[in-house]
């Protein structure tokens, strides 16, 4: 089908519904017939590209995938430079076009193009003309986001309280001990009116419980101990230098701007920028289990929907799985399970399928598998696991994936009534937006052009547990000092010494030095012989 077949009005690439008129005149080879008929939904369905038979690609046999099934998940893998992005891309553009919002991870930064219009080339025109579409240039409603605002984009953030001790403890990689007295700090903050916006925050609150001034407040619940507390202020400090200070605190960013369509109505696409911290895999897997698990919590059940509310897209997922703790393998995975009851989507793509955890895996219904290369024998041995994968086909599935072409692939996806379609060896569309980076400046205008770009630009430090513990323990220090002075009992020789003499040897400081080295007992001796936070 070509899009000049489309119902006016209809999205360009979306099937509006039935099957793909298939010329009369036409004569497909019996198993390329077969093959289509596995792929004629009545249903809204995405154009992929056309079956490839033989060496020949036949546009009457569209291969396609129902608007429905996005939500069942997927996987788009193969080598470097087989099409995995240009695939990423085409799939993102329908279904922005069909009305449904859109997230892209782009680790390499070669993503940002879909917000502008692609270039007319003979390429373009002769891949279009094999796979019977007809191309126009077109760029789709973006917006750009970046972690914490580590690299070019609207920071996103968010605060230790909506992370909760549970999830934080599994980023921490926590033991079932610490994560209960994770739990007993979170409680004693809340309880006290004492926020937990950013990491100082939940530093300054663990030094105080096992400081000498904080221990008798947990001591009706068992207290905290200054072994399981030095973990944690331990396990936080790493944590910091993956990046995560920039990534915790305010304005946390709300996840129902990941919902938003366009003016015309098109679905926005939320492109996270992340070559800036690709060495930062735990900020990135941080970020993707706190949205997750905010995008579950927050919407309704739905079941089984015409078209998904949002579909995920990360790129490079090997960077998310690859030395990912246990605790982080059973959130991905129970989160993925469960969130297409939301109507949420996710598609992960990697190199080779072994990427993906076996549990992750077994949920990604669609499949689009790029070449694979063969050339050791851990490659040959991955390439036969990837055959096992697909359901049984005409096709040398050995042979075939290590023939393919750039922009072609093997594909199976999930009927209308949820079960495999036919495999099916596709040259794939082309993208309708620029398969390319937008230039830097580009980017840049995008970004602050934004309506989101006030919102959230500005990082915000409001008053919350780390200055209402420094002013605390300030006026502690302020108290003892003047208690001293004016105590006409205190020994002679102690006249002769200064002032911070005087305060360096009270109980009080020496109680404050030994609260684990925390950001509070920096901040108040900087306070105290006056220098500067820098």
């Amino acid at each position: 089908m070509t899009d000049s077949d489309e119902t006016p009005g209809a999205s360009p690439g979306v099937t509006p519904g039935g099957a793909p008129p298939v010329a009369s005149s036409v004569s497909l080879p019996p198993p390329v017939a077969e093959i289509a008929t596995g792929y004629a939904f009545t249903g809204p369905a995405m154009e992929l590209g056309a079956v490839l038979w033989e060496g020949q690609c036949h546009a009457a046999a569209p291969v396609r995938i129902p608007l429905a099934m996005l939500n069942r998940h997927g996987l788009v893998a193969g080598a470097t430079g087989t099409g995995k992005t240009k695939t990423l891309q085409l799939i993102a553009e329908q279904l922005s076009a069909n009305g449904v919002p859109v997230f892209l991870a782009d680790v390499k930064g070669d993503v940002s193009g879909i917000a502008a219009p692609g270039q007319d080339n003979p390429k373009v025109r002769e891949r279009a003309g094999q796979v019977g579409q007809t191309w126009e240039a077109a760029g789709f409603p973006c917006e750009f986001y970046a972690l914490g605002g580590i690299g070019a984009g609207i920071p996103l953030r968010a605060t230790v309280t909506s992370f909760g001790p549970v999830l934080l403890s599994k980023v921490l990689q926590l033991n079932q001990t610490q994560e209960q007295s994770l739990g007993l700090i979170f409680h004693y903050a809340d309880s006290k009116g004492l926020e937990l916006y950013d990491l100082k925050d939940l530093k300054a609150v663990t030094g105080f419980l096992v400081s000498d001034v904080g221990k008798p407040e947990l001591k009706g619940i068992g207290g905290l101990s200054s072994v399981t507390a030095g973990v944690i202020l331990r396990s936080i400090t790493a944590f910091e230098q993956q990046g995560a200070s920039e990534f915790f605190g305010e304005p946390e960013f709300d996840v129902s701007e990941l919902l938003r369509l366009g003016p015309d109505g098109r679905g926005l696409v939320s492109v996270l920028e992340l070559p800036a911290v690709q060495d930062k895999p735990q900020l990135f897997s941080t970020f993707l289990m706190w949205l997750l698990a905010e995008l579950f919590n927050g919407l309704p059940e739905v079941g089984d929907v015409d078209r998904p509310k949002l579909v995920f897209f990360f790129d490079e997922a090997h960077l998310l799985f690859s030395g990912a703790s246990k605790a982080f393998l059973e959130s991905i995975t129970q989160t993925v399970r469960l969130i297409r009851s939301k109507g949420v989507g996710v598609f992960f793509v990697t190199q080779t399928p072994k990427d993906v955890p076996a549990d992750v895996l077994a949920q990604l219904g669609n499949r689009v598998q790029h070449a694979l290369r063969a050339f050791t024998p851990d490659d040959a041995k991955a390439l036969k696991a990837t055959v096992r994968t697909f359901p049984k086909s005409p096709y040398d599935l050995e042979e075939t994936l290590t023939g393919l072409g750039t922009g072609e692939a093997v594909i199976t996806v999930l009927s209308e009534t949820g079960a495999p379609t036919p495999v099916a060896v596709t040259r794939l569309r082309a993208p309708r937006s620029l398969m390319g980076p937008v230039p830097a400046e580009d980017l840049d205008r995008l970004v602050k052009s934004s309506l989101l770009y006030g919102r959230y630009a500005e990082a915000v430090d409001r008053e919350s547990a780390f200055e209402k513990l420094s002013a605390g323990e300030k006026e502690r220090e302020a108290a003892a000092v003047e208690s001293a002075l004016e105590s006409p009992s205190a020994p002679k020789e102690r006249g002769d010494k200064s002032l911070a003499e005087q305060v360096v040897g009270s109980g009080i400081f020496r109680s404050l030095a030994r609260s684990v080295g925390t950001q509070l007992g920096r901040e108040i001796s900087r306070s105290l012989f006056g220098t500067r936070r820098r």
